[in-house]
This record gives C-alpha cells, sequence and structure tokens, in this order.
C-alpha cells in the first residue's frame, strides 16, 4: 500500500508529465506567489550575524521578529550559512583568574617534579579533607537500574530527599588506606583552632599505625581558610611536616574529592 509522500510523488510526477505533453520546454520552476527563495542572500545572513552579535542568547523567534523575516529561514540563516549551535555553559566550580591558572599550572609542574626525581614519594604523603555524611543517601534513578523483559511492569520508587541529620568528618588517608578519621562535634565549626588539635591527633595516629613514615610524613589539604592559618603553618614548621602545595579552586586534584568522597 502506497504511503501519502509516495501519493504525492506520483500525482506530481503525472502533472509534470502532462505539462510536457502540452508544449512545455523549460525545466525549472516556474515564479508563483509567496516569500521569494532569495530571502537567503548575504545581505540577511550579515545582518543576522550582527544581531547574534549584539546577543547571543537571542532566541530564532526574536531574531525573526526583528529583522521581519521568518523563523524557519533564521534557522536555516544561523545553523547552516553561519555553522552556529546554541551551547550551555558548562558550571565548574570556580572561573579562573589568568595569574591561577599560572599558579595551578606552575604547582602541577612541581609535583610532576617531585614524582619524577623521587618515584616513591607518594608512599609518604598523607592527604585530607572534611565532607558532610548524611543519616542516608536516597538512591539515584542511575542506582536502581535492573534488567527486565518486555512484559515485566517497570518499577516503581517513590521520591526521596536527602536526610535532613547529617555530620562532618574529617579523613585522612594515604596511599595503604585510611590512617586517621574522626566525626566533628554537633555545633563545632571546622576552624584553624580545631584543626590544629585534629591535626596533633593526626600525628600521634601516623606514629603508632604508620611508623615506617612518621619521620618522612608529607601533609597534602586544599586551601580552605582553616588549613592555611598561621597557626597551623607554624605547627607544622615546627613538627618539620612538608605541605605538599595545592593549587587555588582545584577540587580535581583533591584525592579526597574525585576519590574518597561519591
Amino acid at each position: 500500500m502506497l504511503q501519502w509522500p509516495q501519493i504525492l510523488a506520483k500525482v506530481q510526477l503525472h502533472q509534470q508529465v502532462q505539462a510536457f505533453k502540452e508544449g512545455r520546454e523549460e525545466v525549472a520552476d516556474e515564479s508563483r506567489s509567496g516569500r521569494p527563495t532569495t530571502v537567503r542572500t548575504d545581505e540577511n545572513v550579515d545582518r543576522v550575524f550582527e544581531v547574534l552579535r549584539t546577543d547571543r542568547r537571542l532566541s530564532t523567534q526574536k531574531i525573526a521578529d526583528t529583522l521581519h523575516m521568518s523563523t524557519f529561514v533564521v534557522q536555516l540563516i544561523v545553523t547552516e550559512d553561519l555553522q552556529m549551535r546554541k551551547v550551555c555553559a558548562k558550571l565548574v566550580p570556580k572561573v579562573l583568574m589568568q595569574d591561577q591558572k599560572e599558579l595551578r599550572v606552575l604547582r602541577c609542574q612541581e609535583l610532576l617534579d617531585l614524582i619524577q626525581n623521587e618515584p616513591d614519594f607518594l608512599n609518604s604523603v598523607v592527604t585530607g579533607d572534611e565532607s558532610w555524611m548524611f543519616e542516608y543517601d536516597p538512591e539515584s534513578k542511575r542506582q536502581s537500574c535492573a534488567w527486565h523483559t518486555k512484559s515485566s511492569p517497570r518499577p516503581k520508587k517513590a521520591r526521596m530527599s536527602k536526610s535532613r541529620i547529617k555530620t562532618m568528618i574529617i579523613v585522612f588517608f594515604d596511599i595503604r588506606g585510611i590512617v586517621h578519621c574522626e566525626f566533628v562535634p554537633q555545633g563545632q565549626t571546622v576552624n584553624s583552632a580545631f584543626y590544629l588539635e585534629v591535626l596533633r591527633r593526626l600525628k600521634r595516629r601516623i606514629a603508632r599505625v604508620r611508623t615506617d613514615i612518621k619521620d618522612t610524613v608529607k601533609l597534602h589539604h586544599d586551601n580552605a581558610t582553616s588549613h592555611t592559618a598561621f597557626i597551623i603553618t607554624n605547627f607544622l614548621a615546627r613538627s618539620n611536616t612538608p605541605v605538599i602545595p595545592h593549587p587555588p579552586y582545584s577540587p580535581d586534584l583533591a584525592p579526597c574529592d574525585f576519590f574518597l568522597f561519591p
């Protein structure tokens, strides 16, 4: 059975055959009423481009209304003539300034040099950070995926929000596993004074469970205010604990953020 497009093509073919039988000799389309096909001219392409230069968030409907053109033609000009497409902004933790980018490159190069000069460098590094831990995390749709046959009913699950009960945990680990972790008391903020006591407990813990690196341990943490306060840097200097440099606003270089915490 013929489909509608095939029927339409067959009718158009019969019309063209009949027209040539009646003496038509031109194969080009005849002029007809309506919008001219020359609307996608270089001039209109430039007009659309100038409008987009003023505001790249404009919709095709807004551009068409501004230039008194059809949205279909504007869409063709934007996508085919100008080779443009609408792209959403990518969310990043921080838009780095040029000096921050240069510092990031410098710190990464320093880390690479350390590893090249000392292949076992990472064996004595202890890294740590804080994170909120919820009483429970709702299962995501991806986590609830399961294999079913076509006849199986689609599973259902109630929408749930994260638990309101949460506590903060501080974790330090090295290449062999967790070294020290503790929960922050309710109502306590992780300021420099509290973090100093955490580091003192960490030093005692390393002396018990990592006796082979207790004298050569190197600490890595991010640039939080409580981590870079004067009393912290002073304590680490007096205890002869080197600190691994961390580039500003670089969560992808903080192992806790992409490896330990979900």
